[in-house]
Formats: structure tokens, sequence, C-alpha cells
């Protein structure tokens, strides 16, 4: 009986390896099974999560979640994260903002023969400990915030940027107010703490920074975009406000 000659089937891909997609192909998606107590809603999130490739790269390279991602894109896109830089992070739990920034203003000091910056963050919540960054606990909406967060600093910043969501209610109109009203009071705070030519970004929802706080964010910044980054889940409504060239 003939036998089969060895080697790879046409059908296979670059060294014999077999092909990922199309008839035939291997799915390679991770399925989580149904279990008791868990509801529908829970299995997809992890289904997704599991499947989602910037959550697979943060766990590479050690970051705190893929949310890293997002400021890392519209540091990409727009430059305001450079060595030297002194940097707010507000909300920063669980710190992957701030992990991003401490490589891109030298915190740290590994990019030899360029300038030192900072990383600040605080949140509400006590965060563990991020190399190259300090970190406190505040509420930034608090009198007086604005000279806590300069104190800490030793001056004023070059970026104010805020990751902050409000929990979810369920109620879509709620959350978009919720989340609207935390982009304003960290707007306000930059403001008070920004230097002259500093940047501003936040976290808003569907159509970006809206009425009134667009129109501020135009009066006091030389150049104001609404984006939303690759990063970004496309079935979230989150867009990112970045406001660049503070008037002071």
């Amino acid at each position: 009986m003939p036998t089969k000659k060895s080697g790879s089937s046409k059908r296979n891909g670059p060294n014999g390896a077999k092909p990922t997609s199309g008839r035939g192909a291997r799915d390679l998606r991770v399925k989580v099974k149904s279990a008791r107590g868990r509801k529908l809603s829970s299995t997809l999130w992890l289904e997704r999560q599991l499947n989602d490739p910037y959550v697979k790269r943060a766990r590479a390279e050690g970051l705190r979640g893929r949310a890293a991602f997002k400021i890392l894109e519209l540091d990409d896109k727009y430059g305001f994260l450079v060595p030297g830089a002194r940097i707010v992070d507000l909300g920063c739990a669980p710190g992957g903002w701030c992990q991003i920034a401490v490589k891109r203003v030298n915190a740290l000091g590994e990019q030899k023969n360029k300038k030192i910056g900072t990383v600040l963050g605080v949140d509400l919540q006590e965060v563990e400990p991020i190399a190259g960054a300090e970190t406190h606990q505040l509420d930034f909406m608090k009198d007086g915030a604005d000279d806590q967060v300069k104190d800490w600093l030793g001056g004023e910043a070059d970026v104010v940027m805020s990751d902050m969501a409000a929990a979810s209610s369920g109620h879509k109109q709620t959350d978009h107010l919720r989340i609207m009203a935390l982009c304003e009071a960290a707007a306000y705070l930059a403001f008070d703490v920004l230097s002259p030519n500093g940047t501003f970004v936040a976290k808003v929802l569907a159509g970006g920074a809206e009425g009134d706080l667009q129109k501020l964010l135009k009066q006091k910044f030389e150049k104001v975009v609404n984006i939303k980054p690759p990063a970004s889940r496309s079935d979230s409504s989150e867009k990112f406000v970045v406001a660049t060239g503070f008037r002071g």
C-alpha cells in the first residue's frame, strides 16, 4: 500500500504551520464554559478579556491593565510625555498610565543625557507603589487640592491626565453626567496647576467634551481635539479629549 510523501501539505503555511483562518483552520479563540452562579454577562466579559490582545500584551510587558495602551497611543500621536516633563495622573489606580509616563518622561533616569521627569499619581484609594512614580491618596476635588499637588510636585505641571470613570449605575444618561462631571473637575484642577503651554488629557464619552466644557477648553488651550485611540474598545462609548498649549 503506497505511503504519503513526507513534507508539509499545500494547505500549510510557512514552515509547515497550519493555517489559523479559513476552511479547516483551528479556532484559536478561548471560549469560557458557563458555570453555576456566574451570570452570562460575566462569562462574556471573561471570554473577552482572555481573547483581548491588549490584555495579553499588558501582562507580557508587566503593565497594570490594557488601559496603559490608551495613553501610550495618545502620546504617540500628540507627543506630550517628553523627557523632563512633570506629570500629574488623577485617579491613577491601578497605575498603568503612571507606568507609561515613567518610561516616557525618563523618571528613572534610564535615558542617559536626557532630562529626568516627575510622575505624581493621586487617587481616592491607596495605590500599590510604582517604580519611578510618587503616589498619594487625595480627593482632588477638595479645597486646597491644587496647592497640595503643586507642593508634592515641587511646582507646576506640564501635563495633567485622567482616565477616571464613575462607577456605572446602569443608566446611560446618569453615567454620562457623572463622567463629564469628573472631567470638568479635572479640567479646573488643571487650570490651577498647569504651566504655560501645558497639556490636559481626560476621558470623556460619546461625542467628546461637549457644551460649556468644550468652549472653556478652547478658551484655555491653543488646540482641543476629541479622539478614540485604537486601544479603546470599539463597543465602548469612551473618547478622550486632548487639549494642548495651555494659555495660562
